[in-house]
C-alpha cells in the first residue's frame, strides 16, 4: 500500500513547544478513546485542515463533526488502542493507533497513524494514514495489509462504522424477505456504494454477500419457530423469510445450528414441554 510522503509543518516555535504539543495531542487522543465528541471539536483549531488520505479529501472545522461523530467507537468491546508513545517534533507529533472490528472470521484490526500540528494551543492540522490488517481468530497476523481503501472514500474509522449501518439497515428494514435482493439494492438503499458494501463483506467481515444475506433470513425464521404457536411447515416460513431456494435454506440451517430443520424443531417441542 502506498501513501503520499508524511510532511509536517513545523511552526516557529520549534523545539520549545514540544511540552505543550505533548499534552494537546494526549487530550485529543484520550476524547477520541473515551468517545468524548465535544471533547475532541473543541481541540480542533477554527482553521483546522484535516487531511484523510483514504478519501483523498480536505475537510474543514465545519465538516469535522460529523466525520468524528461517525467515526468514534459505537459498541461495546469496539476501541481505539494507543498501540506507540506519541512522538513529538516541535509544534508535530506523530501517534499511532489501532481500531478493532469484529469480523465474520474474527478480529479486523486497523493499524493507522496522524501527523498532528499544534498551532495557538489547539489541532491545526492533522494528516491520517492507515493499513488494513487482517488476523484470524487466534489473534494471529496475516500475511500482509489488504488492499488499499483509499479509492473506496472509508477511511479505517469509517469501516467499523459501516459495518454497524448494515447490521442497523437490514434489522431494522429486513430487506432480507425480498427473494431477489441484490448487492446493487443494498447500496442504493443503505447510502454506500456497491464497491464499499463488497469490500466491507469480503475483506473485513470475511463472507460474501449472499452468506450474509441467507444468515440475516435465517435468523428471522428461527425467531419466528421460537415464537409461541408457530404450527407453519419448515420449508414454508423458508420462503416466507426470504430464501429462494430450498437447498440454500438447508445448507444455511445446518451450519448455524448443527442440525436438521426437523431435529431443531423437534428440540423446541421437547423444551415447550419441561
Amino acid at each position: 500500500m502506498h501513501y503520499r510522503p508524511m510532511t509536517a509543518t513545523l511552526l516557529p516555535d520549534g523545539p520549545a513547544q514540544t511540552p505543550l504539543t505533548a499534552e494537546v495531542v494526549m487530550r485529543y487522543h484520550l476524547c477520541w478513546k473515551h468517545r468524548d465528541l465535544d471533547g475532541v471539536m473543541a481541540l480542533y483549531h477554527p482553521e483546522i485542515q484535516y487531511h484523510d488520505f483514504f478519501q483523498n479529501r480536505v475537510l474543514g472545522f465545519d465538516e469535522l463533526r460529523e466525520y468524528v461523530r461517525v467515526s468514534l467507537p459505537h459498541e461495546a468491546g469496539e476501541d481505539i488502542v494507543h498501540s506507540d508513545r506519541i512522538r513529538v517534533d516541535g509544534c508535530t507529533a506523530f501517534i499511532q493507533y489501532q481500531v478493532t472490528v469484529q469480523g465474520g472470521e474474527g478480529l479486523v484490526a486497523f493499524q493507522s497513524s496522524e501527523a498532528i500540528t499544534v498551532k495557538d494551543n489547539l489541532i491545526w492540522r492533522v494528516n491520517e494514514y492507515g493499513t488494513l490488517i487482517r488476523r484470524d481468530g487466534k489473534g494471529a497476523s496475516a500475511s500482509g495489509p489488504r488492499p488499499a481503501t483509499s479509492r473506496l472514500g472509508l477511511s479505517p474509522r469509517q469501516l467499523s462504522t459501516m459495518a454497524q449501518d448494515l447490521e442497523h439497515y437490514f434489522q431494522a428494514q429486513r430487506p432480507y424477505l425480498d427473494p431477489e435482493l441484490d448487492l446493487q439494492q443494498v447500496a442504493e438503499e443503505s447510502g454506500y456504494s456497491r464497491n464499499q458494501i463488497s469490500y466491507l463483506l469480503n475483506q473485513v467481515l470475511g463472507q460474501s454477500f449472499y452468506r450474509y444475506v441467507n444468515q440475516a433470513r435465517l435468523q428471522h425464521l428461527l425467531a419466528g419457530l421460537e415464537g409461541a404457536g408457530c404450527r407453519a411447515p419448515i420449508d414454508e416460513l423458508a420462503f416466507d423469510a426470504g430464501f429462494n431456494s430450498l437447498s440454500a435454506f438447508y445448507k444455511c440451517f445446518r451450519e448455524h445450528t448443527g442440525l436438521s430443520p426437523k431435529a431443531y424443531v423437534k428440540q423446541i417441542s421437547l423444551r415447550a414441554r419441561t
